[in-house]
């Protein structure tokens, strides 16, 4: 569902710069926007989900999303559209609440099982949102393709609290009671002890907001340098050549958010190596058996990203 809502608009980009009399450039911000909050709310919604319950964050992130689906059916101009894409985009921050419930839920056996099922929907969705996209585009207008998400969205959102049934333990066991260590009148000194061992476990409730500023920094600041790249060869190929001043002032554009991409990010390192509850671990990121399907993972997003735009075409 959610990557179809990121495909779909994709055919009805020449719709919309028609509808809106906007320019290329700014339709492209109709992908930019939802993947900026999505990759941004992603490790962010992650760490909540370990806070406060991996069902109550999933239905809650299910519930904005499905009013941003709903909202986006009456977009009347370009910027209106941007927000609701925007909003929409924090649905990608479902899938590590979802690996979470799996790994946590499933017998060690068909952990793989029910992960690549989920992985698979994300090339499924894709490809589903481009070609019944492009149909609904076509002889219903652009702005069907959000009313077709409601029933989804709704269905799974009712299914998921009815049927998806968690250990109330895990939602709970960083929620610790103040007063049940002084209702406990302890005198032992071992359990005392047993006591501060168990105090001093306890995960921290705080989230890394340093963490999680720097990193959205860095990743809106890349997703844009993408952007401004395709926008700006776009240009290249269909303006005329006394709109060389444009095509400069875009380079400048870019070679700024390339620098503020890289301090953000050597920032985000920074945090992360010192923080205690980071938002990202870096030693699991780095692990020899996981980083290879990361890299895999974020070249076949850039290609996606770079070419759905040109889907247009």
């Amino acid at each position: 569902m959610a990557m179809y809502a990121e495909t779909m608009l994709i055919p009805a980009i020449p719709d919309v710069i028609r509808d809106f009399q906007v320019s290329y450039g700014m339709s492209s911000w109709i992908l930019t926007a939802y993947l900026v909050t999505g990759a941004v709310t992603t490790p962010i919604a992650g760490k909540l989900s370990d806070i406060y319950g991996k069902k109550k964050v999933l239905l809650i992130i299910m519930i904005i999303y499905a009013a941003g689906v709903f909202i986006g059916g009456f977009a009347t101009n370009i910027y209106f559209l941007l927000s609701i894409r925007a909003i929409q985009g924090i649905g990608m921050s479902m899938f590590p609440i979802a690996f979470g419930i799996i790994r946590d839920q499933f017998p060690r056996e068909k952990i793989s099982i029910g992960q690549g099922v989920i992985s698979s929907m994300f090339a499924a969705g894709a490809a589903i949102g481009l070609s019944i996209g492009a149909f609904i585009v076509q002889f219903f207008g652009w702005h069907a393709t959000f009313i077709t998400i409601i029933p989804i969205s709704i269905s799974l959102l009712i299914v998921i609290w009815r049927f998806v049934h968690l250990d109330e333990g895990e939602s709970n066991k960083y929620q610790w009671s103040n007063n049940q260590s002084t209702a406990e009148n302890v005198k032992s000194e071992s359990s005392s002890l047993q006591a501060k061992k168990d105090t001093s476990s306890r995960p921290d409730r705080r989230i890394d907001i340093k963490g999680a500023i720097s990193l959205a920094a860095a990743i809106t600041s890349f997703l844009l340098i993408l952007t401004l790249i395709e926008t700006s060869s776009n240009n290249m190929n269909t303006e005329l050549p006394s709109m060389s001043s444009s095509s400069s002032s875009s380079n400048y554009q870019i070679g700024a958010f390339v620098a503020f991409a890289i301090i953000s990010f050597i920032v985000f390192v920074q945090i992360e190596r010192k923080e205690k509850n980071p938002l990202v671990d870096l030693k699991l990121v780095l692990n020899k058996a996981i980083l290879p399907a990361n890299l895999i993972i974020l070249i076949v997003g850039l290609s996606n990203f770079m070419i759905f735009q040109n889907k247009r075409y």
